[in-house]
Formats: structure tokens, sequence, C-alpha cells
């Protein structure tokens, strides 16, 4: 195929059966490659297109902007712990003076104390509280965090994503997802 657009320029939305995003943060995009060969694979319908075309000898193709999957994606009740999930939970803030520099993870009972790590006992910290928090409890030290720890749903990590959008939305995707944006003109 000859190529008439820069690599990467043209992310297609990838939506479950439902119409909605399989994720917010991050969105669920995939290369204008992987889109179309969904399409030629039929793993999914075209919601929407670009302008801009694929060309081979026989056939041109209008890349897909917004894609749908063609059987629905159940979503894990309950979300992986990671690191980027506890700060996705915690709205990438330090859970005891609000910074969203240098972040880390804190445990509140300590491991040294016995402490898991675990949803429960986990909050995001920056660099700073969390040194002089140190292996004490934020009881001992008088350090309460703004949110105690809990077990986020999948839907409870969808919505905080929703606080983050990407610097790029085409168009096309706006209709599908449920940020409160404006638009450049």
């Amino acid at each position: 195929m000859t190529v008439a657009v820069p690599v990467g320029s043209c992310p297609a939305l990838v939506l479950n059966a439902d119409y909605r995003p399989l994720s917010y943060y991050p969105l669920s995009l995939w290369s204008w490659q992987d889109a179309v060969k969904a399409v030629f694979l039929d793993r999914v319908n075209i919601v929407s297109e670009y302008d801009t075309c694929v060309r081979s000898p026989s056939f041109v193709f209008r890349l897909p902007s917004v894609v749908s999957l063609k059987s629905y994606v159940h979503s894990n009740r309950k979300p992986v712990f990671t690191r980027f999930n506890v700060f996705l939970r915690d709205k990438f803030e330090c859970q005891y003076c609000g910074s969203a520099q240098d972040l880390t993870f804190d445990h509140l009972v300590p491991r040294s104390k016995g402490g898991k790590t675990t949803w429960e006992n986990v909050v995001t910290a920056c660099s700073p509280c969390n040194l002089r928090k140190s292996n004490k409890t934020w009881q001992e030290i008088g350090m309460r965090p703004h949110q105690f720890p809990y077990l986020p749903s999948v839907h409870d990590l969808h919505n905080n994503g929703r606080l983050f959008p990407p610097n790029y939305l085409h168009d096309s995707w706006l209709d599908f997802l449920y940020w409160d944006i404006e638009l450049e003109p």
C-alpha cells in the first residue's frame, strides 16, 4: 500500500460494541494500521472516517477515525492493582498535601509494621510527604490522608480518567467521549 499520510497521524478511537470507549485513560486508540487490519478481518464496524486515504494498486480506502467492536468486551470487575491505577484512583494528587509533582505511593500501615501492598492500604503521596511520613502510621505522625484508600471499580477509574482528556481529540470522536472541553477555533 502507498500511504499519503504521516505514520501515526490518524489514530482510530476504539469503542466497545455498546459504543462506549474501551478506556478513557489512556484513551482507547489504535494506529491506523491496526484499525485497517481489524476492518479487513471483520472485527469492527467503521463508525466515522477521516478524509485521508490509503491506496493500493487495486483500491482506495478512507482511514477509519472511529470503530466499534462487533463483539462486546466485558471489563474486569476488579481493576488490576498497579501504580498507575492507584494514581488514577487518587486523581494524580498526593493524598496528604495535594501536590501533583514527584508522585510515589505510600503504605498507610508501613510494610515494616506488617502493612500490605493492597488497594486498601496504599495511597498516592509525593516524595516529600512520603519521606516525612517515613515508616510511621498516619496516626503517629498526624498526616491524615484526604481520601482513605479503597478498592475502586473499573467505573471509578473510567470516571477519574475523564478528568484528564488527552491533548488531541479529533472532531469525529467527540460524540462518543464525555469530557467538558472547549475546542480551539
